[in-house]
């Protein structure tokens, strides 16, 4: 259907009423106009309604080149699947366009699977580790929002645990707003980080392999891999299994099983 083609302002007026905070925005019904044109209809009409309503353009031709000005999202990939190929490729995609990120305007990846059954817990816990790492589109138009994507009335205890994450949250929340990308990579093993506010980095060690051998397969993080000094000393805070150590120096070596990862925010002593 047509939706809102051609009724821009008067939806946008309609949303404000309702006191909308988000709207998602699909080009699936148009006369062959492209969808700058459309896009730019109804940014304009949300920024005259007097509200601040987070605007996500669903373009799926990766607008991320031209959509910045519009605000507050943009996904760069086709819908999201429940399944670990799906994962891995939009985390690469989204990847590839990290600089374009900031506060005011995000990558979009879609919205989590966690809790929709077709993963196993570590792979939705590294599912949404990814994701708040790359500062996925809680503060309006500040910064990125955590979309739930299953039915939350039949979550399960151990999906409501990932979502409820409040350490691996706060680092999608901060406000530095820098798109976590990925930094080192080469067979299945690949380190993930991002800038955090007062000189901290957030940092996930993945293991994308599934078969038995990669359960033994180390991922290596230096400190310079992550622009750090290469002789500092870190506090380092395991965000999954709530634990923090302080004396990790040069690196962490860790073993990360097949499919999953280990998450670190790391405080310069």
């Amino acid at each position: 259907m047509p939706g809102s083609l051609g009724f821009e302002e008067q939806d946008a007026k309609t949303f404000t009423s309702w006191k909308v905070d988000y709207l998602k925005y699909d080009n699936c019904n148009n006369p062959g106009s492209g969808p700058q044109e459309r896009y730019n209809r109804m940014s304009d009409a949300l920024r005259k309604c007097g509200r601040k309503i987070f605007f996500s353009l669903c373009a799926w031709n990766n607008p991320t080149t031209w959509v910045r000005s519009l605000r507050n999202s943009w996904r760069t990939i086709e819908d999201i699947e429940d399944n670990w190929n799906s994962i891995t490729s939009i985390a690469d995609e989204n990847d590839k366009w990290a600089s374009y990120a900031g506060p005011d305007g995000w990558n979009g990846p879609d919205m989590h699977e966690v809790g929709n059954g077709g993963m196993t817990t570590e792979e939705y816990r590294a599912h949404f580790s990814i994701w708040a790492l790359m500062k996925v589109p809680k503060e309006l138009v500040i910064l990125s929002p955590l979309l739930i994507g299953c039915v939350v009335r039949k979550m399960r205890n151990e999906s409501l645990e990932i979502l409820s994450n409040s350490e691996v949250i706060a680092v999608n929340q901060n406000k530095l707003g820098v798109q976590g990308k990925k930094v080192v990579w080469g067979g299945d093993g690949e380190v993930w980080c991002s800038p955090l506010r007062h000189g901290r980095v957030a940092v996930v060690m993945w293991n994308r392999g599934s078969s038995p051998a990669s359960i033994m397969a180390k991922s290596l993080t230096k400190w310079t891999d992550i622009c750090l000094q290469p002789s500092v000393v870190v506090n380092t805070r395991d965000l999954w299994a709530h634990e923090t150590t302080s004396s990790a120096r040069e690196g962490i070596d860790t073993v990360v099983d097949p499919r999953a990862c280990k998450m670190y925010v790391l405080t310069t002593k």
